[in-house]
């Protein structure tokens, strides 16, 4: 049985009808509201091949039909496809991230915030993975007359904040004028490439030996450490909002799912070099999230790293949306984080 165009002109109107209504689907429902010339005995006949050929499912005996996880990926493969994503975003979208934050969290945070704002779904939002942090402010502060704390500040946060020597000869002032140095020097890099700079610098603030080797060990001990991996939730309630989340031990195993942060940035990771990947349903290969489809894309920083933006929704989810948010959103932050205003 082959799938000829007026098959797929009433598998389109389908699956066009359940994202909107999340009613199961019946013949005088694609006669009434599609303009096709078909009889509904006809579209009928034919939604019962669809069913046969396993992209309708039939949830109750006399019932309209809903479209199976096989027909959402042959309408997503489509969409693919043709490499057009739609752009049916406002113009605002985007200038979201435009002046208004610049540490890397708080930016994966406002990410994840606007995407479920934006979509009415749960929406994830990884950093690069191993992404070391770039160096904001070295800071020299004076506990007492023989030590100091160091504070060093990127833009993932404080990394480093320990007390370090500094014998009896230095005072607040000239620990100021170390730390305005050393900011000046070090801002923008990151902790490697402080430590291969930290010679150079020591030639040119003499007589502060000590400190400076205590700075030294302090980056060299931060740059064996992986960057962390900065993981935004969004919306997580939003699922709950669509009938297929009315269930109560779903709804909570799938809350549970949420609050399991390692799992669930293993589950949004997936193919995150790739610029869309799109898991529907059993293609989660995650029980909780059988009802559930993941669509993920991928960003860049300036070091060529990829981070991830996803979005968790019900399988009837609507796909061309999501697409063109997540398609608008990673190239802002790839602009962000590259420094270059660059498509990928």
């Amino acid at each position: 049985m082959d799938m000829d165009d007026r098959k797929l002109r009433i598998l389109q109107a389908i699956i066009d009808d359940y994202i909107l209504t999340g009613v199961p689907v019946g013949s005088r429902t694609i006669s009434k509201k599609y303009d096709m010339g078909l009889s509904s005995a006809t579209i009928r006949n034919e939604m019962s091949d669809l069913e046969e050929l396993g992209f309708l499912d039939q949830p109750h005996v006399s019932a309209g039909r809903i479209p199976s996880a096989k027909a959402y990926r042959l309408y997503v493969d489509t969409l693919l496809k043709t490499g057009k994503i739609p752009d049916d975003s406002p113009a605002s979208m985007r200038s979201l991230f435009s002046g208004r934050i610049h540490q890397m969290e708080d930016v994966i945070d406002h990410a994840a915030q606007v995407i479920s704002s934006l979509t009415h779904y749960t929406a994830v939002v990884l950093s690069p993975k191993g992404e070391q942090p770039r160096i904001q402010t070295v800071q020299l502060v004076q506990v007492s007359r023989e030590t100091a704390l160091v504070v060093i500040v990127t833009d993932q946060g404080v990394i480093r904040d320990s007390v370090i020597r500094i014998g009896g000869q230095m005072d607040s002032d000239t620990l100021y004028a170390i730390s305005r140095t050393l900011t000046e020097e070090l801002r923008g890099v990151t902790l490697q490439e402080a430590c291969q700079r930290m010679p150079e610098i020591s030639e040119r603030i003499s007589g502060n030996n000590r400190v400076l080797q205590e700075l030294y060990g302090l980056l060299s001990d931060g740059q064996r450490s992986p960057g962390r991996t900065h993981m935004a939730v969004g919306g997580t309630s939003n699922m709950l909002a669509y009938p297929e989340y009315s269930d109560v031990d779903k709804a909570r195993n799938f809350l549970s799912l949420m609050e399991t942060r390692d799992k669930l940035a293993d589950i949004i990771r997936g193919n995150g070099e790739m610029s869309f990947t799109v898991r529907i349903g059993p293609e989660t290969g995650v029980p909780e999230m059988t009802d559930c489809s993941i669509v993920t894309a991928a960003y860049s920083t300036r070091g060529g790293q990829q981070g991830t933006i996803g979005v968790i929704g019900p399988t009837r989810m609507q796909y061309s949306k999501v697409l063109s948010i997540l398609n608008i959103i990673g190239h802002q932050l790839t602009e962000m984080f590259s420094g270059d205003g660059e498509d990928r």
